[in-house]
């Protein structure tokens, strides 16, 4: 697939990584413009690109940007994404590390909701509670014991599946988490959020969330 990925962080970098070692066509882009990403383009094979042009074509995009940067994106930078293509949302409100206060979100919208506000196309939210690292070290092959599982969330049936479809070819399961109003249940603070656990784990894990955010995760 043409995949786009917007962030070239640490959830960016290893997912250029991956993806670009399954076949797949990346072009990534950060904040700071095309020639930065040098390095990570002769490791990968990737195309540096500016975040206006990372999503032309895309049949697949990865919003992995702070928070607090969403709003600062390119106007229009998913115009020219192909139809029906999946944005996947791995952001995280962190307003005391780093975001400051976001008023809708302390509120009580969903993170990736709001996400989804700024940005003004659907999102599939994944990768939010995941470690980087273990995008590179922890994937199996589909039915090994224990794989580790990854909640997605979202409201589109088929984007929802494309990406389920592509993290099991990155080596994970997935729990399907329900529609954004409720991926509150994989926000930080949650019990699935930095799990490492198979199917059966982050389903009861999701199931045991609650919407109340604690002290840590809010302003």
């Amino acid at each position: 697939m043409k995949i786009g990925i917007i962030g070239a962080g640490n959830i960016g970098g290893n997912l250029t990584r991956r993806l670009t070692a399954l076949g797949h066509e990346v072009a990534v882009a950060n904040s700071r413009g095309p020639h930065t990403l040098t390095a990570l383009a002769e490791e990968t094979g990737a195309k540096p690109v500016t975040a206006s042009d990372a999503a032309k074509g895309a049949q697949v995009v990865v919003v992995t940007v702070p928070l607090k940067a969403v709003p600062d994106l390119p106007v229009g930078f998913l115009d020219g994404v192909a139809e029906g293509a999946a944005v996947i949302d791995t952001g995280n409100y962190y307003p005391q590390q780093r975001d400051g206060r976001i008023a809708a979100i302390e509120d009580g919208l969903p993170e990736s909701r709001w996400t989804e506000q700024q940005i003004g196309h659907p999102v599939i939210k994944a990768f939010n509670g995941t470690y980087a690292q273990d995008i590179l070290d922890r994937g199996h092959p589909q039915g090994t014991r224990g794989r580790q599982a990854l909640p997605v969330a979202g409201d589109d049936p088929r984007a929802k599946q494309v990406v389920r479809d592509l993290i099991d070819e990155l080596g994970f399961d997935t729990v399907d988490s329900g529609g954004l109003d409720d991926s509150w249940r994989q926000q930080p603070g949650t019990p699935v959020y930095g799990s490492r656990g198979d199917v059966d784990d982050i389903a009861k894990a999701l199931a045991e969330a609650s919407p109340e955010r604690t002290a840590e995760w809010r302003a």
